[in-house]
């Protein structure tokens, strides 16, 4: 029986984050995603998912969702069939990094939702492109859609969250590592950096992409992912 697949997506993001591909693999498969934002730390989300997903499933996790999915692998290794991890950070908040978010986090209390996603994603999110504007729109949707009190409670998460190199050196299952060449969020070295940790892991740099390659360039990111679904259970 092919294995369901569940997505898990970024910060202020939901399933219109994973739309081209939900579109091309629901044909064939079972596919869910799972919300990032019931729970006020990393932990509690990943329990949470774990309630109410299959009982066996390939798990993938962009961003803040490959930072709930990691959790997720360390806390039900045996449920987790594959794992693929876009866009994302296996390491601790950074103090530098915590700090900043809490003048974020004062003007998402006063309002200022829109206008603090806007400043956020014009420089660490999007490559240059013909659809740019289309998914930045989008992802002011979602983000919107979410409303402050998620945009408060995933910045506690992310503050809080624990490293997880210890995780990725006992993954035992196929694993895509992949992210977007023009993402200055989690950059092109952090993923190279992950890769190594992983037994067998499969490094995919997205080469027109940024922060949402699975928005900015659903064909290639598309291909990924069959890549990873086609790999076998036990890697030699």
């Amino acid at each position: 029986m092919t294995e369901p697949v569940v997505f898990l997506p970024g910060m202020m993001c939901d399933a219109r984050l994973f739309g081209p591909q939900i579109a091309e693999l629901s044909s064939e498969r079972s596919v869910m995603v799972a919300p990032v934002c019931v729970g006020d730390r990393i932990e509690e989300i990943a329990s949470n998912i774990l309630t109410s997903t299959p009982q066996k499933f390939a798990l993938a996790g962009l961003s803040m969702g490959g930072i709930v999915a990691m959790e997720v692998l360390r806390r039900a290794p045996d449920r987790i069939t594959r794992i693929a991890l876009m866009d994302t950070n296996c390491l601790s908040e950074t103090p530098q990094v915590a700090a900043a978010r809490e003048p974020q986090i004062v003007r998402v209390k006063t309002g200022q939702l829109a206008e603090v996603m806007r400043e956020e994603m014009k420089p660490n999110y999007l490559a240059d492109g013909p659809y740019r504007e289309a998914v930045m729109d989008l992802v002011m949707e979602m983000a919107l859609t979410l409303g402050p009190d998620v945009f408060v409670r995933q910045s506690r998460a992310l503050q809080r969250r624990k490293d997880q190199q210890r995780t990725l050196r006992q993954i035992k299952v196929p694993t895509l590592v992949m992210c977007g060449r023009h993402d200055q969020l989690c950059p092109v070295k952090r993923h190279e950096f992950m890769a190594e940790f992983i037994p067998h892991a499969q490094l995919r740099v997205i080469e027109s992409a940024g922060h949402l390659p699975t928005l900015e360039a659903p064909e290639e990111t598309m291909l990924a992912l069959r890549d990873w679904l086609a790999q076998p259970y036990v890697l030699q």
